[in-house]
């Protein structure tokens, strides 16, 4: 067994003192977090969590799926536009002398 299986998964402690309170009081609100680095725990299953993305807080709903993953992994940094469409000049075709 290696030495981080041993010291088991990392939650940022303000982040867990949240999940509690929310777990013991029944609420349902999002809880804000800016900690992407932190461990989806079994107890996060069902909550939502509002994890920033840099420029806002993109709410995620935990699932089982979602456990053993960081939280970073699902409020995505950058966004893609897609690449730009295929518009090739039109080249006239250069004929020979006749």
């Amino acid at each position: 067994m290696g030495r981080s299986v041993k010291k088991g998964p990392f939650v940022d402690s303000h982040l867990t003192k949240k999940v509690d309170a929310a777990r013991a009081t029944g609420d349902k609100r999002p809880i804000k977090t800016w900690s992407r680095r932190s461990t989806v725990l079994p107890e996060f299953v069902g909550m939502t969590i509002a994890v920033h993305n840099g420029k806002q807080h993109i709410p995620v709903y935990v699932s089982e799926n979602m456990v053993g993953h960081k939280l970073g992994e699902f409020a995505l940094t950058r966004t893609f536009k897609g690449h730009t469409s295929g518009k090739k000049a039109v080249v006239p075709v250069k004929r020979g002398k006749k």
